[in-house]
């Protein structure tokens, strides 16, 4: 039991260090949105965060390693890797990084619902009641205003945590055969190479003062998704998922420091839904554990 305990807290300290990583990420995908399209930024986004995690792989597993992968399983963790960042990107152009977080917070619902079905886990009724909560908060956020269920944005952001979630289910099957260094190097490469491809007739020539911020990206998306493989790797599902909710708070620090703006009453409202519900989630998880383990 303490051993099982000491595997669920690394794997919610690696869930923490990574949703604010990623939230440091986004900021700086955010910047770029402005000045190159979605699919430039998420090849950008790969690109620059490959060669730090290609180097740290070779040099603890070897290539024999990164060569023997379940490959349908990553080219599908590939496409939904290019889809999820070139949508998110998209919404980041218009929405504040807050605005989108919360809209965002129905991904750790619909693992949670999707580790039933994809994993075997157990989800009581209760804390089916709570993901039902979470989406009432959804549909508050998604009110028909002007950053509603009629902006693009909003539904963007909506297919981006859709992808999320079942990328992270795909993460649990494949940790049961290949390594955590290979699920990062290949995602990488195929978000470099796939959105890459994608971006190419309408691709932007980059600006040398924007090399920094690019360079920026590639390290902070190089360490969370280290830490969110390894979260995902070590704890249950439905049990780290909620821990993404703190990425509320990097975002209203990061918009309010770098743009100047705060969220509006009806995203406090509707993220206030859903955090409950997730925070609830987490402590039926806690008392799920104890009782299997006493």
């Amino acid at each position: 039991m303490s051993a099982d305990r000491k595997r669920q807290t690394r794997a919610a300290l690696s869930m923490l260090a990574a949703v604010g990583l990623f939230a440091v990420m986004d900021a700086g995908l955010k910047l770029l949105s402005a000045r190159y399209p979605p699919f430039q930024v998420a090849s950008l986004r790969g690109a620059a965060s490959l060669p730090f995690v290609l180097a740290w792989a070779l040099a603890t597993v070897g290539p024999a390693a990164l060569l023997r992968v379940r490959w349908s399983l990553h080219l599908l963790r590939g496409v939904l890797g290019i889809g999820m960042m070139a949508a998110f990107v998209y919404a980041l152009r218009t929405l504040p990084l807050s605005t989108a977080y919360s809209i965002f917070f129905v991904a750790p619902l619909l693992i949670t619902a999707m580790s039933v079905p994809l994993l075997g886990e157990r989800v009581g009724p209760r804390r089916w009641i709570a993901i039902a909560v979470g989406l009432i908060g959804v549909l508050v956020l998604l009110r028909p205003t002007g950053e509603g269920m009629l902006s693009l944005a909003s539904l963007a952001v909506l297919g981006a945590a859709l992808a999320y979630a079942i990328s992270a289910i795909t993460v649990r099957l494949l940790a049961r055969t290949d390594s955590t260094q290979a699920m990062m190097v290949w995602l990488m490469a195929m978000l470099a190479i796939g959105a890459g491809a994608l971006a190419w007739p309408d691709w932007v020539a980059i600006r040398g003062a924007d090399l920094w911020l690019i360079l920026g990206v590639g390290v902070a998306g190089g360490l969370g998704q280290y830490a969110i493989t390894e979260a995902f790797r070590l704890g249950e599902a439905s049990l780290i998922a909620p821990l993404e909710y703190t990425a509320l708070v990097w975002g209203v620090l990061l918009d309010l420091s770098l743009w100047g703006v705060l969220p509006d009453a009806i995203t406090w409202v509707g993220a206030a839904i859903i955090v409950a519900s997730g925070l609830y989630l987490l402590r039926r998880e806690r008392v799920h554990a104890e009782s299997e383990h006493p």
